[in-house]
């Protein structure tokens, strides 16, 4: 039996929730159910989300009233039987704002996934925005369950960013959790932190309109053009041979600000430098250290976004989700990057006509050439042209080799051991039974258990580094550590990717000063 208790002084402020059982059935009906209705956790490695939308229709364009229990105990088993094990340790109570996000994952997905802001009260009781950790992730209001469908290994955003972690300055930190939502089971999800400024997510100041506040921070993402106000590259996209598409546009939103927020002066400002960025890239002069394109970028960074979005073959990487974020000019003139929507990746899509997701021979970036409708800018086909970049390229894929990525299909298995151990991955299959079914054109459609949906993984992945090997030049016999003696420690994560203040028993993972990584491993 599952419950969650709400505090008695709630129960008592609306007539709605002396209802709440016959509109809870409503609710149901109207939220997108799984398949089978029926499956119980009974027990799980994994955090449990319970979520009661106290009879409301969760909506796509606006935030309903909701209320959230977290239970996870880190060292042992979680219940969905809340009555039988009352004491079980709870990471979150409280009321929440959620509704339906996403474009293609909500579209082409029947399991949805949500978008969830933390509240001190419900809406109909003026709720104020509330920060928290969840599970152990930093402190913040603004959240997402993620709802792995298309990807049957369910594993592919959480591998990405997690192999990542470590290199790039942030990284948004993912969960694995299984979710109830009005006391059905909906299956494996990832709480994951959305791109946002904050002091526990990108810890960069907001922009205010005039001086040095006017130039940070800021988030801007490419994306498609499907918010009321988006700024339009100068450039139009091309492919390899450099034939322009004339008839495409590169869009760039406002993510925070975000749109309804930023103001004129922060708006002109931003694609003043967006567009000068741009524009020295363009010019004949991109290379020159003084006039180019590296007095508008973080290098490295845009080498780390590159190195992670080419290994995972991310099709919809550098056209979609791509975020570039900005300091003030005090504390960094320079656009760096960051991660996100990483779940068609790793060889799973096939579709719009374009056969190259599965495929581990080819450069991602230049995916324009294959004709995917949304479009890619020309940045990283052009910086591939600077020598230059290209060697500082290689050397930091050579890094990656040595550090996280040594051993990639480790990686794959051990999320596959969290979501197997005790059923989570098999529940999720129950609920939503999809083998057999066609999510992409030409997709593996021989595979018919968990297990060869992690092996189809684990062997992409193999054979997508062996060819990146190749074309950067990485022998692992014979390339020594890339790391300056003189660099100091920065950073210690443990093998998850999870921040640490010291070196802890086991492997670690050590960032250094120069942006190279090590394994420390301490008894």
């Amino acid at each position: 039996m599952t419950a969650i208790q709400i505090p008695p002084k709630t129960m008592k402020r609306s007539l709605l929730l002396f209802l709440l059982p016959m509109l809870q059935c409503l609710a149901i009906a109207q939220s997108y159910p799984p398949v089978a209705t029926d499956v119980r956790i009974h027990e799980t490695n994994l955090p449990i989300v319970f979520i009661n939308t106290l009879g409301h229709q969760i909506d796509r364009d606006e935030h309903v009233s909701a209320y959230m229990k977290i239970v996870d105990n880190p060292n042992g088993l979680n219940y969905d039987d809340t009555i039988a094990h009352p004491h079980q340790p709870t990471d979150y109570e409280g009321y929440i704002g959620i509704k339906y996000r996403g474009n293609s994952s909500f579209t082409y997905s029947a399991k949805k996934p949500y978008s969830i802001k933390l509240l001190t009260d419900s809406y109909e009781n003026n709720g104020a925005k509330r920060k928290a950790s969840l599970l152990g992730m930093g402190k913040d209001n603004d959240w997402c369950l993620l709802a792995p469908y298309n990807d049957r290994s369910l594993l592919r955003n959480a591998l990405s960013l997690s192999l990542a972690r470590g290199y790039l300055d942030y990284v948004p930190q993912t969960r694995f959790c299984e979710l109830i939502l009005d006391g059905i089971y909906y299956g494996v999800h990832s709480l994951t932190e959305r791109v946002r400024t904050g002091s526990g997510r990108l810890n960069i100041k907001s922009p205010g309109d005039e001086g040095d506040a006017l130039t940070g921070g800021y988030i801007i993402c490419v994306d498609r053009n499907d918010e009321p106000l988006t700024h339009a590259s100068q450039y139009h996209p091309t492919n390899s041979a450099g034939d322009i598409f004339t008839d495409k546009t590169i869009w760039v939103q406002y993510t925070d600000p975000s749109w309804d927020e930023i103001t004129e002066a922060q708006r002109t400002y931003i694609d003043s430098r967006f567009d000068a960025f741009e524009d020295a890239l363009a010019s004949p002069q991109f290379m020159d250290a003084d006039k180019g394109y590296r007095q508008h970028i973080d290098v490295t960074s845009f080498i780390d976004y590159q190195l992670s979005t080419e290994i995972a073959n991310n099709i919809d990487g550098y056209r979609l989700s791509t975020y570039l974020y900005k300091h003030r000019d005090s504390v960094d003139p320079r656009f760096k990057m960051t991660l996100w929507d990483l779940d068609l990746a790793w060889g799973l899509p096939d579709f719009e006509n374009i056969h190259t997701g599965y495929m581990t021979d080819i450069w991602t970036y230049k995916n324009n050439d294959a004709g995917l409708g949304t479009k890619m800018p020309f940045w990283f086909d052009r910086l591939m042209h600077d020598p230059s970049y290209v060697a500082q390229l290689k050397a930091r894929y050579a890094d990656y080799r040595q550090g996280r990525y040594a051993d990639v299909p480790a990686t794959v298995d051990s999320l596959a051991t969290l979501l197997t151990a005790y059923g989570a991955a098999q529940r999720d299959h129950q609920a939503w039974p999809r083998w057999g079914e066609v999510i992409f054109q030409n997709y593996y459609l021989d595979a018919t258990t968990y297990a060869e949906e992690v092996a189809y993984v684990r062997n992409f992945a193999a054979a997508r580094i062996a060819w990146l090997d190749q074309q950067l030049g990485y022998d692992p016999a014979s390339i020594s550590t890339l790391r300056h003696p003189e660099s100091t420690p920065q950073a210690v994560y443990s093998a998850d990717g999870v921040r640490r203040a010291t070196l802890q028993p086991g492997l670690n993972i050590v960032r250094y000063s120069d942006g190279t990584t090590r394994k420390i491993v301490r008894k």
